[in-house]
């Protein structure tokens, strides 16, 4: 079997490469792409045939976005953050969680109480050590409310 080399590769062989690994957004493979010099039209000719074929889909790449994120213990904010950052549409981003939520019945706020009770065993005995775990939950995504919740649980 022949090997090609990276100048030989067309786009489909690195999107595909890439997506074998995991799943990608529509514009996290446009920027891999116009990384090796492809131009434009190719990149738009090639991931339109790859989302045709169903290789490539921004739902199918946010909802499992969605699910490992859960799992990392993190909150909506943070996630949809991060979507967007990767190129995701509104509406994609909304169906991605509305599927989720659904079939794995999310409670944020437990997910909260135990993001918060994994990293510390109190809520804190002085303002000062509640404003740090107030600022963890915050930084991983949690809501004031989801906040309070969880500080209040343990």
């Amino acid at each position: 079997m022949a090997f090609m080399s990276q100048r030989d590769a067309t786009p489909r062989d690195i999107a595909i490469g890439l997506l074998a690994r995991r799943e990608y957004s529509r514009a996290e493979l446009v920027q891999r792409l116009k990384k090796k010099a492809f131009d434009d039209t190719a990149i738009d000719e090639c991931l339109d045939a790859l989302a045709e074929q169903d290789l490539q889909s921004d739902a199918r790449f946010a909802a499992s976005f969605v699910r490992s994120r859960i799992l990392r213990g993190q909150g909506v904010i943070r996630i949809k953050g991060e979507l967007r950052q990767r190129g995701v549409d509104q509406e994609t981003l909304n169906t991605a969680f509305e599927e989720v939520e659904e079939g794995e019945q999310v409670d944020w706020f437990e997910l909260a109480r135990e993001t918060l009770a994994r990293r510390f065993d109190s809520p804190g005995e002085t303002p000062k050590e509640r404003a740090r775990r107030e600022r963890f939950l915050a930084s991983r995504g949690f809501d004031f409310e989801q906040i309070r919740y969880a500080l209040s649980c343990l």
